[in-house]
């Protein structure tokens, strides 16, 4: 015959058991995310102000950046926000220590002000990284004007 004592005698034991075997697989996996290894991106600036430029002028930029963590880095895809700013990424991976540049080219043809954005996505700790470009593009006539005479000097 089966008494309360034992019942729950063996409701206890299975209650510790299953709360020691829920915190050690807590604790494994703890573990793992403390030792995982990963690369960390450091840019200098996460903002390329281009300033005030002329119209048609060179809209080349760089985002440079260092690898400050402990494994390599690989910058699987670099999106601009729109058609007017094309991104290129390194092709090799980033060791630690080394540093990088992510390229932007934005289509100074267009006049006005400008706020545009490059989306990283890498195997980072950040995973995805939001880069910003701004500035503001002068009219044509207005870019032409500042440019100096040659004859006069001007």
């Amino acid at each position: 015959m089966v008494t309360t004592t034992t019942l729950k005698g063996t409701r206890i034991f299975r209650n510790v058991f299953f709360m020691a075997s829920f915190l050690f697989c807590t604790s494994l996996f703890a573990q793992d995310a403390v030792n995982e290894e990963k690369g960390i991106l450091q840019f200098e600036t996460p903002v390329l102000d281009y300033g005030t430029i002329a119209h048609n002028a060179d809209g080349v930029r760089s985002f440079k950046f260092k690898n400050v963590g402990n494994a390599p880095i690989v910058i699987t895809s670099v999106k601009g926000s729109c058609g007017c700013t094309v991104p290129t990424k390194p092709d090799a991976p980033i060791m630690p220590g080394e540093t990088a540049e992510i390229g932007v080219k934005y289509a100074t043809n267009r006049v006005g002000a400008f706020t545009k954005s490059v989306t990283v996505t890498s195997n980072a700790s950040e995973g995805t990284m939001l880069l910003k470009i701004k500035g503001t593009v002068l009219p044509a006539a207005t870019a032409a004007s500042a440019t100096p005479d040659k004859k006069s000097g001007k």
